[in-house]
């Protein structure tokens, strides 16, 4: 394998100034994550946007929250084929395993994974219908999303309402999962849908009393 190369230089010093700072400040309680093993109370399910940092947000600490993201924050139905499928593996490793508490799925404003199945679904991606296109086939997981929103004539409206339909849509493929839905039927496990606007700053909770998102 002659493909793979060292480091950037900028990721190997931020490196060394982690080492330097951070761990050497904290030593005895990364070793005691490393013996003791991980004992988070939550998984978080986000986008693999780069402007998403859940663990900054919430002033997380390693090893509070098992993290797992994909595009456009999405969570498929349960479909037990014996295909490979990552995040229903996360998920049940988080659930049945890690035995958390909470299940939070968190969407973003300015999802690009979601204007690409907003630009698949009116016609104007051909290429994400192609059967190739991984992405493609990843978002058809949103598609009845997009058909609650179509008839929305405001572009920018239409995205919004997309993007926080990638949460519930993700919400309701979870309690397809018997062991999401046995552990909220047991209180054991809860369910939280979120949606964060990066530019403002704001974060959304989906209360399913009234089927829209409040402000935190």
């Amino acid at each position: 394998m002659d493909h793979a190369r060292p480091l950037p230089s900028y990721l190997v010093t931020r490196y060394h100034g982690w080492k330097a700072t951070t761990y050497a400040d904290n030593q005895m309680w990364y070793r005691k994550l490393a013996t003791e093993g991980q004992h988070p109370r939550a998984m978080v399910i986000s986008c693999c946007d780069s402007r998403v940092h859940v663990t900054s947000i919430f002033g997380a600490d390693q090893g509070e929250f098992f993290l797992h993201r994909n595009i456009a924050n999405l969570v498929p139905p349960y479909l037990p084929n014996g295909q490979k499928r990552g995040t229903s593996a996360a998920l049940e490793y988080a659930v049945r395993i890690l035995k958390v508490a909470h299940v939070i799925v968190m969407g973003h404003s300015n999802c690009g994974g979601v204007q690409g199945c907003l630009d698949m679904c009116r016609g104007d991606a051909p290429e994400l219908d192609e059967p190739e296109s991984f992405i493609g086939r990843w978002l058809d997981i949103l598609r009845r999303g997009y058909e609650r929103v179509a008839d929305e004539p405001d572009r920018d409206r239409q995205m919004r309402a997309l993007e926080q339909q990638a949460v519930i849509v993700s919400l309701e493929n979870l309690m397809t999962f018997p062991f999401v839905a046995d552990g909220v039927a047991a209180g054991t496990l809860s369910l939280h849908g979120l949606w964060k606007d990066i530019g403002e700053g704001q974060l959304e909770y989906f209360n399913s009393a009234d089927q829209a998102f409040r402000p935190v």
